[in-house]
């Protein structure tokens, strides 16, 4: 019993708020690890009631969503919920990132991004 306590107080919670399939199945893919828990919404609204329930250490933010822009949400995310690290993915502008980043993202990845860039920045950002 003992174990599982040790093993929730590492594991780490990331949501993924992206909308196409494709990319959310790349990104579980990557980051598929034991000392991490994955969620995964398509909307902002989605993420917000999410966030109302639960509090992951980092979000996987898409800037191109159904319902808005996630470069917006960014504000939104840093008032309410101080201490989530954002990382900002994006392949719909590139110009997006200096706002992302003036916004409070902690990275910015342009789509597409390798395996090592995105293992990097969850790493150092759960560490």
């Amino acid at each position: 019993m003992a174990n599982t306590a040790e093993q929730t107080k590492t594991t780490k919670k990331i949501l993924i708020i992206e909308d196409e399939g494709e990319m959310c199945l790349v990104l579980n893919l990557l980051l598929n690890r034991d000392n991490t828990n994955l969620d995964h919404v398509k909307s902002l609204l989605a993420a917000d009631e999410y966030l109302k329930k639960e509090q992951p250490h980092v979000v996987i933010l898409d800037n191109k969503l159904p319902d808005g822009f996630g470069v917006d949400f960014i504000a939104y995310l840093k008032k309410n919920y101080p201490s989530i690290k954002i990382i900002m993915i994006s392949g719909f502008d590139s110009s997006v990132k200096d706002v992302a980043l003036y916004n409070g993202a902690d990275f910015f990845l342009e789509k597409p991004f390798a395996k090592t860039q995105l293992c990097h920045s969850i790493d150092s950002l759960l560490n």
